[in-house]
């Protein structure tokens, strides 16, 4: 068997491109001061050298969701959107059905590894997520579970090796 790929990406990326991102926590429980999770995100953008041009908490409510995630997808400032939260199966977990809609096309390898590297970590208990990632009008659009230990996995594992390939193959 092959080794896998190192967390740098099958080849180094060509230019150096500075994404240009909008964070977004989906929680009825949550704010600024308890929101692990979004500021994990923050601190882990801004440290492999990406901005955060807006930083939202939101009610787990479909229609919010979906019609902040528009709004967001207009703005020319603004190259990806990182959602967490939602996206598991109890009844207020909406974030899944909103994002999936909206998207142009999706990337169903960024579920299907985040579940695989999850199952390494906790088990069957993997298979109840429902991340979701693809493109929504031009836009790189990543929908991750809210606990702190998925976002750091999808961050480091996924996301960001491949962030700036995959926001370069939008701008082409």
């Amino acid at each position: 068997m092959s080794q896998p790929q190192s967390l740098e990406g099958p080849h180094p990326d060509r230019e150096s491109l500075q994404v240009r991102c909008a964070v977004i926590t989906v929680s009825d429980t949550r704010n600024f001061e308890t929101d692990r999770s979004g500021q994990l995100i923050r601190d882990r953008l801004t440290w492999a050298g990406h901005s955060i041009v807006t930083y939202q908490i939101l009610k787990d409510e479909p229609a919010l969701i979906a019609e902040t995630v528009l709004q967001l997808c207009q703005n020319p400032d603004i190259d990806a959107l990182l959602l967490n939260g939602g996206t598991g199966i109890a009844p207020r977990d909406t974030t899944y059905d909103a994002i999936a809609r909206l998207l142009d096309k999706t990337l169903p390898g960024f579920g299907e590894l985040l579940r695989q590297l999850s199952f390494a970590e906790v088990g069957s208990r993997a298979m109840a997520s429902r991340a979701i990632a693809g493109v929504c009008q031009g836009k790189l659009v990543f929908s991750m579970p809210g606990s702190s230990n998925a976002v750091s996995l999808a961050l480091d594992s996924l996301i960001l090796p491949e962030l700036v390939h995959l926001v370069t193959q939008l701008q082409k």
